[in-house]
């Protein structure tokens, strides 16, 4: 008898995987790594995206691929900030944000694995990633796509535009985040025995 109940135990976890709360943790964690990966990038080789946030802040290449400082627009080049303080400032803080929402979210799986065991369902750990997912998007749909591609015109800019990789992100981020709140009967916490 108990060793039925142990192959029984075996399969039951074996097919939580397929379950909606698994694929959602394990898109949760890909996001959550993904932005470490991009955090550690940006602070071990801090001058490669630095020259990014440097030239969209200026605007000196939103000409279409004119040479640099040429036929820009001076209708919106007051917007620019040439000020290398606040530039600096501004990265530090983009750095500062992703290194955030990479710990909410890698946070979310390591609570949610946890959720099984103590029986209290994936309130907390969904809680947690949802934050996570909505500072992604604020990053890069809001800082990327709508203040650095509209307000800044990396739109215009051929030499320095993120507006591809920023839309990747936000769609992937936005993804998980309907799949984190899509219904479950799996979301609850397991039913004991009483």
């Amino acid at each position: 008898m108990a060793r039925n109940r142990t192959r029984h135990d075996a399969a039951a976890g074996w097919t939580r995987l397929g379950t909606l709360p698994a694929a959602a943790f394990t898109l949760v964690a890909l996001n959550g790594l993904y932005l470490a990966l991009v955090a550690f990038g940006n602070i071990t080789d801090f001058d490669t995206n630095w020259a990014f946030v440097q030239h969209v802040l200026a605007m000196g290449t939103t000409n279409f691929g004119a040479p640099e400082g040429t036929n820009l627009d001076p209708d919106v080049m007051w917007r620019a900030i040439g000020n290398e303080t606040i530039q600096r400032s501004v990265y530090l803080a983009i750095i500062a944000w992703e290194a955030v929402t990479a710990a909410l979210l890698l946070t979310a799986v390591v609570i949610a694995i946890g959720a099984r065991r103590r029986n209290d369902g994936y309130r907390k750990a969904r809680s947690l990633a949802t934050i996570g997912l909505v500072m992604l998007v604020l990053l890069f749909f809001g800082g990327f796509i709508v203040i650095g591609g509209e307000w800044f015109q990396m739109w215009k800019s051929s030499a320095w535009n993120g507006l591809d990789p920023a839309f990747r992100n936000s769609v992937l981020a936005l993804v998980t985040l309907v799949l984190l709140h899509l219904p479950s009967p799996h979301w609850a916490p397991p039913q004991t025995d009483a």
